[in-house]
């Protein structure tokens, strides 16, 4: 039996890369230090394109530019009753702002290739984070044509 009310997390990340390599945050989950795209849960009254740079300034103190989409991703961990809709995007790294207050689950900002994120599969906060860069890497992308925002 469905139940009508049900509705999933939505969230947005951003993957951003620079000379080969990608913009991660070490963030804390339920006590836990794992690895992330700047990435976080749609606010009431936002468009998704807000919502991942809004997300990305207040996880890394960068301001960007969404150029396209990666990916929508569905998922529900096998160990939570949550279930998330993810929307990936990509974009342009255009500044930086290194005296602004990270959120407070921030542990810090690293910048990995592929292939070092891989290596460190244990502290990823989910598979999306490793599947979403490498979607990327295989040239998927979406126009945000693709996104639209109807408000009445």
């Amino acid at each position: 039996m469905t139940n009508e009310f049900w509705k999933p997390n939505t969230v947005v990340a951003a993957i951003l890369e620079r000379e080969g390599r990608f913009l991660l945050v070490e963030e804390l989950d339920n006590g836990r230090a794992v690895y992330n795209q700047p990435a976080g849960h749609l606010d009431a009254g936002e468009t998704l394109i807000q919502a991942v740079c809004r997300e990305t300034l207040e996880e890394s103190a960068w301001h960007i530019e969404p150029l396209g989409l990666v990916g929508v991703y569905l998922m529900q961990p096998p160990d939570s009753a949550i279930t998330y809709l993810r929307f990936c995007f990509h974009g342009r790294l255009l500044k930086h702002d290194p005296a602004r207050v990270l959120d407070t689950e921030i542990i810090r900002t690293l910048w990995l290739t592929r292939d070092e994120l891989a290596a460190e599969s244990a502290k990823h906060r989910s598979p999306l984070v490793l599947r979403c860069i490498d979607d990327y890497r295989a040239g998927t992308r979406y126009p945000l044509s693709l996104i639209n925002d109807l408000r009445f």
